[in-house]
């Protein structure tokens, strides 16, 4: 069943690009999380989805967030699509799929893994979730407007 806003992340822990491993926890007691899944480093919608929050990326910050990308490839593959496309973020390694399937995100067509992004803020509770394979602009758009909101409210 898909997480849906007001549902507490499921905490994990997977490899990054370099093998390090990342606790989902441990960034969103410090950050407000991006967390994205998407099918499959260097297709080319994977591509243009990194490379828009890579563009946006100052603004996720400044904003007090933090943008991590999922999948199910390799860290070495990571490494690789993270260093041609100059990712200023973290990108993690789910092989097998295990967090993909504790977060609900649906399968298109029962085979290709589906693209999410869910906003989960500093207590660990989702804010938004977006699901969509072909609007992958609005990932970005969206998760930076619920992003800049959390902040304003933390300001308040």
């Amino acid at each position: 069943m898909p997480l849906s806003v007001g549902n507490k992340a499921p905490d994990f822990t997977l490899p990054s690009s370099s093998g390090e491993p990342v606790t989902l926890s441990d960034v969103y007691s410090r950050r407000t999380v991006v967390l994205y899944f998407y099918p499959k480093d260097d297709t080319p919608g994977c591509t243009v989805e990194a490379c828009s929050f890579r563009d946006r990326y100052d603004a996720f910050s400044e904003a007090g967030a933090e943008v991590i990308g999922v999948s199910s490839d390799s860290s070495g593959r990571h490494a690789s699509f993270a260093g041609r496309h100059k990712l200023p973020f973290t990108l993690l390694s789910d092989q097998g799929g295990r967090v993909r399937k504790s977060y609900g995100v649906p399968a298109v067509l029962g085979v290709l893994p589906g693209r999410v992004t869910y906003v989960i803020d500093r207590t660990g509770t989702v804010r938004h979730v977006f699901n969509s394979m072909i609007n992958i602009g609005q990932h970005v758009s969206d998760a930076l407007a619920v992003v800049r909101r959390l902040q304003a409210e933390q300001a308040a």
